[in-house]
């Protein structure tokens, strides 16, 4: 019952967004949302970390695949966690969240959804493996201003673990620019978790 009004409460906050994205943003481009207080606590309510972007997009993008990967120490250990593809339209949102755990769940539960002129599709995935995840301090964060949609692939958004007891950081804005000439910075956490995309013409 949990999973499923997790799952409606981003459906709506995808319909929500779809309907108020802003169409005077740049074409082909991704950004991050500027959430309303009536969205934040909606999301708030039944997630631990999200992150809301809009799109920007022209005719030639027919698709969007969103999807997770899992790093340990910096080497990709999961490299689709969680996966969703669906289609898309000149403008629409994307919703990444963790779910707020349970002390009856044991698992690390993630939500994708993306919204996009009124259709929407949504996935929960779910990292059996990450019951040490509780007692590890955590960092997340996410691109600053905008993204071109014509590169391969996107990073979107982070979430690190790590039981470094002199502190962490999040992601520099040179990751989100060049992902692999940045690969280093993965090392710092135990488990890092990624969100990316990539627009399919």
């Amino acid at each position: 019952m949990k999973r499923l009004f997790t799952k409606l409460t981003i459906i709506f906050v995808l319909i929500v967004l779809s309907a108020c994205n802003n169409s005077d943003s740049n074409s082909n481009t991704i950004s991050v949302s500027e959430t309303t207080d009536r969205e934040n606590i909606i999301l708030s309510t039944t997630t631990d970390k999200s992150f809301v972007f809009d799109f920007e997009i022209d005719d030639e993008y027919k698709e969007v695949s969103v999807w997770i990967e899992k790093y340990e120490a910096g080497e990709l250990v999961d490299d689709r966690l969680s996966n969703v593809k669906t289609q898309i339209s000149e403008s629409g949102s994307i919703v990444f969240s963790n779910s707020k755990n349970s002390n009856t769940e044991n698992q690390h539960t993630f939500n994708i959804g993306i919204g996009s002129n009124g259709s929407t599709g949504s996935i929960s995935g779910y990292d059996l493996n990450s019951n040490d995840l509780d007692n590890m301090a955590s960092v997340w964060g996410s691109f600053l201003e905008e993204l071109s949609v014509d590169q391969d692939e996107l990073v979107l958004a982070n979430i690190g673990y790590s039981n470094n007891e002199n502190g962490m950081s999040s992601l520099s804005k040179d990751y989100y620019e060049d992902p692999e000439g940045n690969n280093n910075e993965l090392k710092k956490y135990d488990v890092a978790y990624l969100l990316k995309a990539k627009f399919i013409k």
